[in-house]
C-alpha cells in the first residue's frame, strides 16, 4: 500500500492494513475544526488575505509535511493496533486517528489547490501535486462526513477481518477462518468441498455492499472538491501521466501478453477436463472459478500437480524444502533480511523482531493478509502475517522485506517523497527479489544440495507462470471494476454483474454457481472493503521483469532470465540501492531509467522470461480450441 494513503487515513503499511471508526461526533467536529485553523495557519500570507506568492508555497509545504508526518506516525499506531486486535476498542481507537489524519490531510490538499495558477518551480509543484492526491479516499470538507467515512471503512474492515464460514449444526458445526479456507483450496481436489468454501466464503460481503455503495458517494464529493471529475479520475492522476494516459498503457501491456495467458488458460483448462471431465469442467469455454487453487482464482500455482503433463517434473518443492530445513516462522524471515544484507543493505533493527507479528496469535482475531510496515517513517519497521511454512509463504516473506527495505532507505528524503516512484514500484521491488529464489539461491542458503540441470526448467516456468502470469487479468480488472464504478459507469444495480462480466471477459473464468445482486462478490476480495488500489499490481508484474532483467545485467549473469539470482551481487545491489533511495521525488520514468535505463513500462521482459514454456505451450495446444465466449 501507498506509504500516505491507508484507505482513508494515513499510515505507513504496504499491502494491506485497516481503518476503523470511532463513533464519537464531538470528537470529530473538534478535530475537524482544529484541522481547519492550523491548516490556515500553515499556508500564512496565503490565508490572510487571498494572494498567494512562491514563497508562501514554500512555507506551506514545509509546515504542512511536518504535521501530515506527525498524524500519520499517530495514525499508524493506531492502525497497527487494529489490524493486530480486533475488537471495539482497537476499532473506536483507530477511528479517532483516522478522522484527524483524514481531516487534516483534506484541509491541506484543498489549501494546496490554491497554488495551482502559480508559477512554481519543479519540485514545489510535484509536492503540491502529490498532497492532493494522498488520500485514497478523500473526505468532503465536512466534519460528518469525514466521520461517516471513516466510520464505513472501520465498518468493512471488521466485517471482512472477522469473517469466518461455519457449516453444520450443534456438535458437527464446524468453522473455517479464511487461511483455513485458503489451504483448502490450494489442497483439495475435491470438486464439491472447493464449491462448498467458495460460495461459503462469500457470504461475508453481501452486508457490505450498501456500504460500500455509500462510501463510494461520499469520496466521489471529496474528490470533487479537490478538482477531479470522480475518484477514477483522481485514482488515474497519480503516475505522472493523463488519466487516460495510464488506463491506455495497462491496456497496451495486458496485448503484449495476453498470448501468453491465452496459451496458458487453454493448457490449464485441458488439463482440469482430463481431472474432473466434461460435467464440471467443460472442454470449451471458461473454467469454474472454484478449481484453480486460490479463493479468488487469482494465481494458479497450487494446481501445478494437475496441470503438468506426467514427464514434467518440478526441479523441486519448495514447501518440503523449507519444512525439512526444520526453520521456524522467524528464522524463515531471517533468510529473507540476509537477502538484502547480502546486496548491500543494513539489517533490520532490533525492533522489527520485537514489534512484528510473524504468526497468528490464538488469542484473538487479527488481519492475516501479509503487509509490511514503517511505522514511524524513519525504523520502527514491521510485517504483519500468520506465516505457514509453505513455498507461498517463504516467498511473500522476500516481498514484504522487499517495502520494509524500501521504507528504510528513503527515509531521509522529504515526508511526501517517503514512498515507491509509483505504487508498483513498491510491489515489484519485492516480486523482482522473490524472482531470484532460483535453484542457485537456495544451494547458496544451504536448502538444496544441488542444482538441476535445465531439463527441468520447464516445469518451475510452468509453476511461476501459474501464479505470474494467471494473475495478470485479475491485476487488471479489479482496478477497472472501480474505475467503472466511481465514474458511474457501473451503478449499485450492477455492481455484482459488472464484476463477472470483467472476470468473464479478461479471465475465462466462471462463477461455479449463479450469481446475482443479491452477492456483492468484489467483497469477498481484501482489497476491495480494504480500499486498497489494485492497478499496482498489474504494475509490478510487468516492473518486476524489467528490474529482474536489469538487476542481472548488473550482475553479469549469463544464461537463460529465469535461472538468474542476485543474491549476494555487491554490483546489482548498488544499482538497486540508489534507485530505492530516490523514493518518489523523481517521476517514475526516471527512476525507472536509474535502474533499467529504459523510460516506459515494457512487458517484453515477461515474455523473454517465459520464451521456452511458450514454445511448449504452443505444442501443447495443437489440435485444441482455445478462448472462450
Amino acid at each position: 500500500m501507498k506509504k500516505i494513503a491507508l484507505a482513508v487515513a494515513v499510515a505507513a503499511a504496504l499491502a494491506g492494513c485497516d481503518n476503523r471508526q470511532a463513533e464519537d461526533e464531538s470528537a470529530v467536529n473538534t478535530s475537524a475544526e482544529t484541522s481547519t485553523a492550523q491548516a490556515g495557519k500553515a499556508s500564512g500570507t496565503a490565508a490572510e488575505n487571498g494572494a498567494v506568492t512562491a514563497e508562501d508555497a514554500t512555507v506551506f509545504l514545509e509546515e504542512a509535511q511536518q504535521r501530515l508526518a506527525k498524524m500519520a506516525e499517530e495514525a499508524a499506531h493506531a492502525a497497527w493496533l487494529a489490524a493486530t486486535y480486533i475488537n471495539v476498542d482497537s476499532q473506536f481507537t483507530e477511528a479517532l486517528a483516522s478522522e484527524r489524519y483524514t481531516a487534516l490531510a483534506v484541509e491541506l490538499a484543498n489549501e494546496a489547490a490554491r497554488f495551482d495558477d502559480l508559477e512554481l518551480d519543479a519540485e514545489t509543484r510535484r509536492q503540491l501535486t502529490m498532497l492532493k492526491q494522498g488520500l485514497v479516499l478523500p473526505a468532503p470538507q465536512d466534519p460528518e462526513l469525514t466521520a461517516e467515512l471513516a466510520q464505513i471503512g472501520s465498518k468493512l474492515q471488521g466485517m471482512y477481518g472477522a469473517g469466518q464460514y461455519c457449516s453444520g449444526e450443534g456438535d458437527t458445526e464446524k468453522c473455517y477462518s479464511l487461511t483455513e479456507m485458503g489451504r483448502i483450496m490450494a489442497e483439495s481436489r475435491d470438486p464439491e468441498k472447493l464449491k462448498e468454501l467458495w460460495v461459503g466464503w462469500r457470504e461475508v460481503s453481501p452486508p457490505m455492499k450498501p456500504l460500500y455503495e455509500r462510501q463510494v458517494e461520499i469520496a466521489n464529493a471529496g474528490a470533487q472538491e479537490l478538482g477531479y471529475d470522480n475518484l477514477s479520475t483522481m485514482w488515474r492522476s497519480k503516475y505522472d501521466m493523463g488519466p487516460d494516459a495510464f488506463a491506455q498503457d495497462m491496456d497496451a501491456q495486458w496485448n503484449k501478453v495476453k498470448p501468453l495467458y491465452e496459451a496458458l488458460h487453454c493448457h490449464v483448462r485441458a488439463k482440469l477436463n482430463e481431472r474432473y471431465g466434461d460435467d464440471v469442467v467443460p472442454p470449451n469455454g471458461k473454467i469454474p472459478a472454484h478449481l484453480l487453487g486460490n479463493m479468488w482464482a487469482q494465481e494458479w500455482g497450487n494446481i501445478y500437480d494437475v496441470v503438468k503433463d506426467q514427464d514434467m517434473e518440478a526441479p523441486y518443492d519448495l514447501t518440503k524444502l523449507v519444512v525439512e530445513s526444520g526453520m521456524d516462522e522467524k528464522e524463515m524471515v531471517k533468510v529473507g533480511e540476509k537477502f538484502f544484507t547480502s546486496l548491500g543493505f543494513e539489517p533490520l533493527p532490533e525492533t522489527f523482531w520485537e514489534r512484528s507479528q510473524f504468526t497468528k496469535p490464538r488469542d484473538r482475531d487479527v488481519v492475516c493478509h501479509a503487509s509490511a510496515w514503517n511505522v514511524d517513517n524513519k525504523d520502527d519497521l514491521r510485517i504483519k502475517m500468520c506465516i505457514q511454512k509453505t513455498a507461498d509463504d517463504f516467498i511473500t516473506i522476500h516481498h514484504e522485506l522487499g517495502h520494509n527495505f524500501y521504507q528504510r532507505i528513503y527515509n531521509d528524503q522529504p515526508f511526501l517523497y517517503q514512498e515507491g516512484a509509483n505504487d508498483g514500484f513498491h510491489e515489484a521491488v519485492g516480486d523482482a527479489i522473490a524472482l531470484s529464489i532460483t535453484p542457485k539461491y537456495l544451494k547458496q542458503i544451504g536448502l538444496m544440495d544441488e542444482v538441476p540441470d535445465e531439463s527441468k526448467d520447464l516445469g518451475f516456468l510452468m509453476r511461476q507462470a501459474l501464479d505470474k502470469i494467471a494473475f495478470l487479468p485479475f491485476g487488471l480488472l479489479v482496478d477497472k471494476w472501480r474505475w467503472q464504478v466511481f465514474n458511474g459507469e457501473v451503478k449499485p444495480a450492477d455492481y455484482n454483474k459488472a464484476w463477472w462480466q470483467l472476470r468473464e471477459d479478461y479471465q475465462g473464468i466462471q462463477a461455479p454457481v449463479a450469481r446475482s445482486e443479491e452477492n456483492f462478490d468484489p467483497g469477498a476480495k481484501y482489497h476491495i472493503p480494504g480500499n486498497t488500489p489494485y492497478a499496482r499490481y498489474f504494475l509490478a508484474r510487468i516492473q518486476q521483469f524489467q528490474f529482474h532483467r536489469a538487476l542481472c545485467d548488473a550482475a553479469g549473469f549469463e544464461g537463460p532470465l529465469h535461472r538468474c539470482s542476485i543474491y549476494n551481487n555487491a554490483e546489482a545491489g548498488e544499482k538497486l540501492r540508489n534507485m530505492l533511495a530516490m523514493g518518489a521525488s523523481k517521476p517514475w520514468p526516471d527512476a525507472m531509467e536509474a535502474l533499467t535505463g529504459q523510460r516506459e513500462l515494457d512487458a517484453a521482459a515477461i515474455i523473454d522470461y517465459f520464451k521456452p514454456l511458450m514454445a511448449y505451450l504452443e505444442e501443447q495446444n495443437q489440435g485444441r480450441q482455445c478462448g472462450w465466449e
